[in-house]
Order: structure tokens, then sequence, then C-alpha cells
């Protein structure tokens, strides 16, 4: 093979590899962000409840508020600004999809 086909086909190979979407990269990512969460929601025993179970719509639009400042809260409203719109969306599906407690 000459030189030239050897530079094409890597650079194509490369380009390809390098475009996955996020998600596909990790299938897991949504649980693995939620880890984070379950540290004071995960037993509920804190008084903030637990999150598994709650719609994606109700769980993306709190964090929404939080980082707004249109929900008041003691720490989310910090922790919330830390995530991306991609970030929060993959949480929400993922608490969305356990079975309540």
């Amino acid at each position: 093979m000459n030189k030239m086909r050897v530079t094409l086909l890597s650079t194509a190979l490369l380009g390809g590899a390098l475009t996955l979407p996020a998600a596909a990269e990790d299938a897991n990512l949504g649980r693995n962000l939620a880890a984070t969460c379950v540290t004071c929601h995960g037993k509920g025993t804190t008084g903030t409840g637990t999150l598994d179970g709650m719609p994606k719509s109700q769980l993306t639009q709190a964090m929404k508020d939080f980082k707004s400042g249109a929900r008041p809260a003691t720490l989310m409203h910090q922790l919330s600004k830390g995530y991306t719109e991609q970030q929060v969306e993959s949480i929400a599906q993922y608490f969305s999809q356990q079975k309540a407690k």
C-alpha cells in the first residue's frame, strides 16, 4: 500500500473514532453522575427525599430552577451550576427509571 493511501485511511479511521457522540462513549453516564446525588438523596433520611422514580421532567425542571435561583436552596443552587444541560438530562433519565422507594 502506498503512503498516500495509508495516510488517507488512517485519517478516515481516526476522524470517525473521534466524532462519537458522548452518550455512545459511556452508556452509564446517568448512573455515574447520579451516584453523587445519593449522598443526600439516597436513603431519604436527611429530609431531602429520594429521587428514585421521580418523573424526568420534574427533576429536570427542579435542576433548572435551582440553577437560575428561581427555587431557593441551601446547596442545590450551587451544585446545579456544575452540571451541563445534557448531564442533567442523563441524571433525570436515570432516576426516572428507578423504582420509587
